[in-house]
């Protein structure tokens, strides 16, 4: 069968797409790179290396936006794809320790209600305390709550959405090294057995989204994630925490308390997913200050995961300006887990209606750098 569409990525973005379009009909090839099956979780992907946060909270309004409709469509998932996302709105909550950080909280806040989210408040330090009695609140001078941010189980979600293109008619192949080649304003696949054509192609590649062939503004950059033994020093509703200062995330995962910080990490090169120990030291003594009753608590494994960064911190989204056949899904900058819903249907309204209808793209479009008109705002974190 030679598909109509061809997926570049098997991950959580390019099973969406698949789920999306396949539902509606089209034929659908997903190409892999990684041997590894969806619901692998040593897979190389970032789904498999993700801690599973979900947030409305954001600092532009695009990123509200696709946050909003994503909470739409996980609302509903588990009747659209027989799989339980795990979507538990225990909120995030932001916090500042100088006046600016407050300031730049509470000018995103603005942003988000003007792009529609209505729950998301200024909270005060009392307020704070009641919300995660676990922090150290020494210097906090107030913060922002949304209880719909929370949690999602993204190798779930990455399931679902497979299993549910492949009951659609969608096939996945899995250890496939593709690449691309130009044919006049066209693109072709390169694979192994051959070269593949389709009436579309969509680069959902993640961090690896520039080694296809051609140019993608999308640089990985590895982040580091410690999880301690189980406990139950701390609630399993228990709101994630960001210290807008450092970035210090915390959050509670099936027991396990999960410690990141986007720290400075050594890379023996740009897709290495070794953890480097150097980062662990000064992030625990972050975490013992911020969360004393994590002082005594042993670190039981750390992993990595890639972030794929856009130069704005923004997802590059949209047809390639240069070639017809070419739809990029690339640098959501560590969103793209949780705005992986929202991307699968609209990359499927794009290739098959023609536009999006869900929510009007434009500012993504992948040409945006060249034409100098990167997006300018701050994505809290």
């Amino acid at each position: 069968m030679k598909p109509d569409i061809i997926v570049l990525g098997g991950g959580i973005i390019g099973s969406s797409v698949a789920h999306f379009l396949s539902a509606k009909g089209a034929k659908v090839l997903v190409l892999e790179q990684d041997h590894k099956a969806p619901t692998d979780q040593t897979a190389s992907s970032s789904a498999a290396r993700a801690t599973g946060g979900f947030r409305v909270q954001y600092g532009t309004g695009i990123n509200v936006k696709l946050s909003l409709l994503a909470r739409e469509i996980l609302l509903q998932f588990e009747d659209l794809t027989g799989v339980d996302a795990g979507y538990q709105p225990h909120g995030y909550l932001f916090l500042a320790t100088t006046q600016p950080e407050l300031e730049a909280l509470k000018a995103a806040l603005t942003v988000q209600q003007q792009a529609g989210l209505s729950v998301a408040r200024a909270v005060t330090p009392s307020e704070i305390a009641s919300l995660n009695p676990a922090l150290n609140l020494d210097g906090v001078l107030g913060g922002t709550f949304c209880p719909w941010d929370g949690f999602i189980r993204p190798l779930e979600m990455r399931r679902g959405f497979a299993e549910s293109a492949m009951r659609h008619g969608a096939n996945f192949m899995y250890g496939v090294k593709a690449k691309l080649q130009t044919k006049g304003n066209r693109v072709q696949v390169i694979i192994p057995d051959g070269i593949l054509e389709a009436d579309a192609v969509v680069n959902a590649t993640g961090a690896w989204a520039g080694t296809l062939g051609l140019e993608v503004p999308v640089t990985p950059e590895k982040r580091q994630i410690a999880q301690t033994v189980t406990t139950d020093l701390l609630p399993s509703d228990m709101p994630m925490s960001i210290y807008c200062d450092t970035g210090f995330h915390l959050r509670v995962r099936d027991q396990t308390a999960l410690l990141l910080r986007p720290s400075p990490v050594t890379s023996s090169h740009p897709f290495d997913l070794e953890p480097d120990m150097n980062w662990l030291a000064p992030m625990l003594e972050e975490a013992h200050t911020r969360v004393p009753v994590l002082k005594n608590l042993p670190i039981q494994q750390t992993w990595a995961g890639l972030y794929e960064n856009s130069p704005d911190k923004h997802a590059l989204f949209g047809k390639h300006p240069e070639y017809a056949n070419l739809f990029m899904v690339n640098g959501s900058s560590g969103h793209g887990t949780m705005h992986s819903p929202a991307f699968g249907q609209l990359m499927s309204e794009l290739i098959l209606e023609g536009k999006t209808t869900s929510l009007d793209m434009h500012i993504l479009r992948p040409e945006r750098f060249a034409q100098q008109e990167p997006i300018v705002g701050n994505s809290l974190l």
